[in-house]
């Protein structure tokens, strides 16, 4: 069972520990990626080549597998530290960007949850939905317009993959096919800005590095990033998206056990929600 006190146990740990987050992520995201797990406490590291990601992989507290900017250069790295990862007993989080935009996405995706043990996927519904075989409407990288329950969706794919299933949006849900939670905090301001999506794929790295609960290191991750934006978005009132951006690098730093007890908001489901 996920509360409170977890979610701020949680963070402790991951300030305390520091965890090394390998990130094989796309070239739009990086910095921002690298300096968001900075703030938030943990340690990241960008390594692409073939020749050393099974080396770094192994010596990492989790992987991050990020199709964002894709060519197969990077897919046989990706594949060759996902398989380094598994053999270490290190999580692999994918964050299937794009999937159901084009063939090659979509493949690249299954291709990677064929070829390695995902520990969690993480993805709004229509990359989520796409990548099962779902009909979900894409636009670009975004999530297009559908009526859908997205709660059942996230079981659904928990159970196919046998993984922890993530998907966000208006609201975020953490689904391992049996146990279910959504998560209400967070701020339309994160829609803004490039990149934060995949920073928050980053961040539940962080957070699973500390524990292998991975329900509950994505539920605390996801409070914990919701209210950053929340904060971040009220201190920037009537200012543009980069002084959002700056101020919500700011508040990951900032985020306090008092914090977490006045705004997290989340709940155990049984049933779903549309």
């Amino acid at each position: 069972m996920v509360n409170v006190n977890s979610v701020k146990e949680l963070l402790q740990k991951v300030r305390d520990m520091n965890p090394l987050v390998h990130n094989i992520t796309n070239v739009v995201v990086t910095n921002f990626t690298a300096n968001g797990l900075l703030a938030l406490g943990a340690s990241p590291v960008m390594a692409y080549a073939a020749e050393e990601v099974a080396d770094m992989a192994k010596i990492s507290g989790a992987l991050v597998l990020n199709i964002g900017t894709l060519n197969e250069t990077v897919v046989q790295s990706m594949l060759i530290a996902g398989k380094s990862a598994n053999e270490h007993r290190v999580p692999v989080i994918l964050d299937p960007v794009g999937a159901g935009a084009t063939i090659y996405r979509s493949e690249t995706a299954n291709k990677i949850l064929n070829e390695v043990k995902v520990s969690l996927i993480r993805g709004n519904a229509a990359e989520i939905a796409n990548m099962a075989g779902y009909q979900w409407d894409i636009k670009g990288v975004d999530a297009g317009d559908h009526q859908g329950n997205v709660v059942e969706l996230a079981k659904s794919v928990a159970r196919k993959w046998g993984t922890v299933v993530v998907i966000t949006g208006k609201e975020d849900i953490v689904s391992n096919g049996s146990t279910t939670y959504v998560i209400r905090n967070g701020h339309v301001h994160l829609t803004k800005v490039t990149g934060t999506g995949c920073l928050l794929t980053s961040v539940i790295g962080a957070f699973s590095a500390v524990d292998t609960d991975l329900v509950k290191a994505s539920v605390s991750a996801l409070t914990v990033y919701g209210i950053a934006a929340e904060i971040a978005a009220e201190k920037t009132v009537g200012q543009g998206a980069g002084s959002f951006q700056i101020e919500f690098l700011n508040q990951l730093s900032l985020v306090s056990s008092t914090h977490i007890e006045k705004l997290s908001s989340f709940e155990k489901v049984n049933g779903g929600i549309s």
